[in-house]
């Protein structure tokens, strides 16, 4: 049978170095908090319980967090006063089960990989395991100290090392899997007897070993998992280096990037071969893109779904979009969320569309606005059309069948059906339906005043 899982996430930290009102765990990194990276990969294990010590902006932390994980269970605990790591897991004892074994995690440390997190539970088979690295400048860190038959046997603070014990590489992070009985046992009995006056984690691990508990140690994969935030500078470095990752991945999938230091990953990016990435380009949430699709400078996407072989021009927003094959975008183009637009469509210059389906092969080539319409196939847009869909109270659909033209700088007044085939005559204003293969035309004739006389200044 598997052992419960507990999570203690500690989250109380000021982050007085951030210069922010905002707490340091809802400081963002590749678009969302530090605090959600930690929960997002303890919910890609099976957890049974989750635990958030909140101190500085608690309630805030709670507000945002709560919002977010609506479905989640989280257990809230105050840490009222700062007196230490462990003081900030001593406060959960009244909380935390018996049985099973619990993690312990940072919400300002927010890249630790569920990979790292499994292995680490599955090393804990004799009561505690931890985390450490091995590093080349180890200055300020706590180091790990072996036995000569490599067994840990204490972590030694930087202050406190002698010579010889400065020169080991070996760093403690700070992250355990501990069994919970172990922790309600060592967890009463920690002092502050210190310099600093706090409580101290990383006595369990003294009065571990004085039990003859071997404690295991692994060593994440990447150096980035146990890197803290304390400042603007080491989140700005954290975000680049996982930038750096995240493009790196697509790279092998077989994306290219003009830049790769100059582009944003905010969410997860899945992409099919071939495909091309110009500077600049931002994607937000869950993207996907299919093959040979071509990116220009400047784009910002968000949870869009691109399909195969697409051509999107510079600094164009597609924001929760359904493009299909082939289709043409941009530059300048804003397609709103639940646009839908089909194979071989194409959307030209400062065009807006809403909550809207274009058919297979249509084109709303320029200066246009569509907004809750369907449009079907092979239908042309002349510049300039816009769909007038709000009355000011309600919101009304247009419908444009196949083959219509409507020409440039109409005004199409919903609810209003141009029919298939029909033609709109430019500078229109269509206020009822136009039927099948018909000539719509609503505009004043045209008149003329011979020699007049423009106003002058007086």
């Amino acid at each position: 049978m598997t052992s419960p899982l507990s999570v203690i996430i500690l989250a109380a930290g000021k982050g007085t170095r951030m210069q922010s009102a905002k707490p340091k765990v809802l400081q963002t990194l590749a678009g969302k908090s530090l605090l959600s990276h930690v929960l997002d990969t303890c919910h890609q294990l099976t957890v049974d319980e989750t635990i958030i010590v909140h101190g500085f902006g608690g309630e805030q932390v709670k507000s945002e967090i709560t919002n977010q994980y609506a479905q989640s269970s989280i257990t809230w605990i105050a840490q009222t006063e700062q007196l230490g790591t462990g003081h900030a897991v001593q406060v959960t004892l009244a909380d935390l089960p018996k049985e099973g074994q619990s993690l312990i995690l940072y919400g300002d440390v927010p890249l630790v990989s569920c990979q790292t997190l499994a292995a680490l539970k599955s090393a804990n088979t004799n009561g505690m395991s931890m985390l450490t690295l091995t590093v080349d400048n180890p200055f300020g860190l706590g180091r790990i100290k072996r036995d000569q038959a490599g067994n840990i046997e204490a972590i030694v603070e930087q202050k406190d090392a002698s010579a010889d014990e400065q020169l080991i590489q070996e760093i403690n992070s700070g992250i355990y899997c501990v069994d919970n009985a172990l922790l309600h046992k060592y967890l009463p009995k920690l002092s502050n007897d210190n310099a600093q006056q706090e409580y101290y984690l990383t006595d369990i691990v003294k009065m571990a070993v004085a039990e003859d508990i071997n404690i295991i140690a692994i060593e994440p994969e990447h150096t980035f998992e146990i890197e803290g935030v304390n400042n603007r500078q080491q989140l700005a470095s954290l975000e680049r280096t996982w930038q750096g990752k995240l493009v790196a991945d697509l790279q092998e999938a077989g994306v290219q990037f003009a830049d790769p230091t100059r582009v944003d990953i905010r969410g997860t990016l899945r992409a099919g071969q071939d495909v091309f990435v110009d500077v600049g380009v931002v994607f937000e949430g869950d993207c996907v893109l299919g093959d040979n699709v071509y990116i220009e400078a400047g784009c910002v996407i968000k949870n869009a779904n691109i399909g195969n072989a697409c051509y999107i021009k510079p600094y164009c927003v597609i924001d929760r979009a359904e493009i299909g094959d082939g289709v043409d975008i941009g530059p300048f183009a804003h397609l709103r969320p639940d646009t839908i637009l089909s194979n071989n469509s194409k959307v030209g210059n400062f065009v807006e569309i809403k909550k809207s389906t274009v058919g297979h092969g249509s084109k709303v080539n320029h200066l246009s606005y569509i907004g809750d319409a369907t449009i079907g196939t092979d239908v042309n847009v002349g510049a300039g059309t816009i769909t007038c869909n709000y009355d000011g109270v309600n919101k009304s659909q247009t419908i444009i069948e196949d083959n219509a033209f409507i020409g440039s700088n109409s005004s199409l007044v919903a609810p209003v059906k141009i029919g298939d085939t029909a033609t709109v005559a430019a500078g229109s204003v269509i206020t009822e339906d136009v039927d099948a293969h018909a000539l719509a035309f609503g505009r004043a004739r045209q008149t003329q005043k011979n020699n007049f006389q423009r106003p002058t200044k007086k």
